[in-house]
């Protein structure tokens, strides 16, 4: 898509005909499997059904009664949802002409959509170098706009320092009271330290940690002759990609990557979801509600599918 129709109505005008439009049919309107309510006022106790999630089993009436019992609540039916943005310099990568910032506004729209047509709130909170631009929850379908345009018209992030995401992770933390749904949109490159953070943040918010990433981080092909640069320190390198030794030393330490941020990802405790600049969103958002789907599996001992969880 051309630059010029790239504006945030054209975008998600386009996305509300091919991908919401999609879901709706797909999801079946279960918008409660993605989004929960915060509120955790007890109404009643009933009897254990199929299909109820077991963490809202009541162990002492269950253990008494010697039957399952749940407890039900009075949720909020409204939901407040935050966006961090990591939008630091290697996120406008692209090895095609779709760029990870494309992938995130995209995402970021039809989330933010989903969510506003049923009368829930979204806010986002923007990081370059640091955190400098917080945009207050809101509702309306112009708020999407307004959220979606100041994405797409940030200026060019210059210097040469990398990113550090326990930056944006901690401010979040520290003005952010209300527990809330939080989306942290990032490549997760960024100076080691960010783990810890995350862990605070899902204590007192439900979390979700979307990874953006483009297939050539992963694997190079045989292009010759390349220079290089950092899209982080402007740092650049001549390299042979010809060299089949080098090409296998560029995945070996791309996995490397990709098993220390697993495993960070997994000490902190926050679902996550991989999104690709090649995937298909309407396949990327059920993946997250097949996510959602299943956690009352590992709440109840069982395990979240590989391919679901921090996977490509």
């Amino acid at each position: 898509m051309s630059e010029s129709a790239r504006t945030p109505e054209n975008v998600l005008r386009r996305l509300e005909w091919t991908v919401i439009r999609r879901l709706d049919g797909l999801l079946h309107g279960d918008y409660r499997t993605l989004f929960r309510g915060a509120g955790l006022d007890l109404a009643d106790l009933r009897e254990y059904q199929y299909h109820d999630d077991v963490r809202h089993i009541d162990w002492n009436v269950t253990a008494r009664l010697q039957v399952p019992y749940v407890r039900e609540f009075n949720e909020e039916r409204e939901v407040a949802a935050w966006f961090l943005l990591d939008l630091s310099p290697s996120v406008d990568f692209g090895s095609t002409l779709v760029r990870k910032k494309a992938i995130s506004i995209d995402f970021v729209a039809v989330l933010a959509r989903l969510l506003t047509r049923y009368g829930n709130r979204v806010g986002a909170m923007f990081y370059g170098r640091e955190v400098d631009t917080v945009i207050p929850v809101g509702s309306s379908r112009r708020h999407v706009l307004h959220i979606m345009h100041a994405m797409a018209t940030r200026p060019e992030v210059s210097g040469a320092s990398p990113t550090d995401l326990g930056d944006l992770l901690r401010t979040a933390f520290q003005m952010m009271r209300r527990r809330s749904v939080v989306f942290v949109i990032s490549d997760f490159i960024s100076v080691p330290g960010w783990a810890e953070p995350l862990a605070h943040l899902a204590q007192r918010h439900e979390v979700v940690a979307v990874r953006l990433y483009d297939p050539l981080e992963m694997e190079l092909p045989d292009l010759g002759l390349l220079v290089i640069q950092d899209a982080e320190t402007g740092e650049q390198i001549f390299v042979d990609t010809h060299d089949r030794g080098f090409r296998k030393r560029f995945a070996a330490a791309a996995e490397r990557r990709e098993a220390e941020l697993r495993t960070s990802l997994r000490h902190a405790g926050v679902d996550a979801l991989e999104l690709s600049t090649e995937d298909d969103l309407v396949d990327a958002i059920l993946r997250f509600s097949d996510l959602r789907k299943r956690r009352s599996q590992l709440a109840a001992g069982g395990t979240i599918p590989q391919h679901l969880v921090a996977s490509k």
